[in-house]
């Protein structure tokens, strides 16, 4: 089960263009978001921890993109 509700997906998918999301489409788009927001999230955890933190920082998820 998905951890990010499907209709802000659907939401962020219209208000960048799309007239319409299908059933399968909004799935999918779920399914890959939070897949990189989990690797985002590991990058930026081992960021953190490298720094000698255990708190993720805006800085951490600026530069996990940046190696993404």
């Amino acid at each position: 089960m998905a951890d990010l509700p499907i209709a802000a997906v659907v939401r962020i998918a219209k208000k960048n263009g799309a007239e319409r999301v299908g059933s399968d489409a909004a799935a999918a788009l779920v399914t890959k978001a939070e897949a990189y927001i989990a690797e985002l999230t590991k990058e930026a955890n081992r960021l953190a921890q490298h720094a000698g933190r255990k708190t993720i920082k805006a800085e951490d998820v600026d530069l996990a993109v940046k190696s993404a």
